[in-house]
């Protein structure tokens, strides 16, 4: 593991860099950091906010071996919606959030302790939008010191915190399928099997989609397999 000067790793550093210059396939209400903006400080402008918008935080760090990993995780079996499924920290917004990058930093800090002054926001990626009319819109950051995040559960929301190799979302290796089809769109759920610390993990759906999309922009190729995933998560229906 390289470090500069700064004591950053330089794998990261120039991923960050890469990844600020970023430009979705269309534009949504982004605004673009000007050149008096500090890297820390970029900024993304609300666009239409209000109860059917929710952003989540794809929060990348290296890890031990070098290797680019995702913060992930396990919701709550006592929540009302989507009960014990694996999840990227995130959420609604809610009033005096600024913007998407507010949205995903404030639920990360109250669903698993995240401080937000240790993660940079680099860029976000297009929404993606929900059967349930919600808009999704995943946002970048990158943890420069892994052991600065200190993991603290709230437990009526998630049961448990965990990390992956973020390039697993894109190999073929521990991934399944199947065939889906919902008000006339045929598609292809993903599942990815996933353990650590002895527990068993299955990443799917929305979350397993959106985390391909990110691993295709991060590492600037596409997955090894056919995703055919729903055309209406990558349309608008407002």
């Amino acid at each position: 593991m390289c470090s500069n000067s700064s004591g950053k790793s330089e794998t990261l550093v120039k991923l960050a860099q890469r990844l600020r210059l970023y430009k979705p396939p269309y534009s949504f209400h982004v605004s673009d950091a000007t050149n008096n903006t500090k890297d820390s400080e970029i900024r993304f402008s609300p666009g239409e906010v209000g109860p059917n918008r929710a952003a989540v935080l794809i929060c990348l760090f290296e890890g031990e071996n070098g290797d680019l990993r995702v913060i992930l995780t396990r919701r709550s079996s006592k929540m009302s919606s989507h009960s014990g499924e694996v999840a990227l920290p995130g959420g609604k917004w809610e009033e005096g959030d600024e913007n998407d990058a507010d949205t995903a930093l404030r639920e990360a800090k109250e669903e698993i302790g995240l401080d937000p002054s240790i993660v940079e926001v680099v860029t976000f990626l297009e929404p993606f939008y929900t059967t349930r009319h919600l808009t999704v819109f995943p946002v970048i950051g990158i943890i420069w010191d892994k052991n600065a995040f200190n993991p603290v559960l709230n437990a009526a929301e998630v049961e448990s915190v965990f990390d992956a190799p973020f390039e697993m979302f894109l190999k073929n290796e521990n991934r399944r399928e199947e065939r889906m089809e919902w008000m006339g769109y045929r598609y292809m759920l993903q599942y990815f099997d996933y353990k650590a610390d002895n527990k068993s993990y299955v990443i799917w759906a929305l979350t397993s989609a959106i985390l391909i999309r990110a691993a295709s922009v991060v590492y600037q190729r596409p997955p090894a397999f056919d995703e055919s995933r729903p055309q209406f998560w990558g349309r608008s229906r407002h």
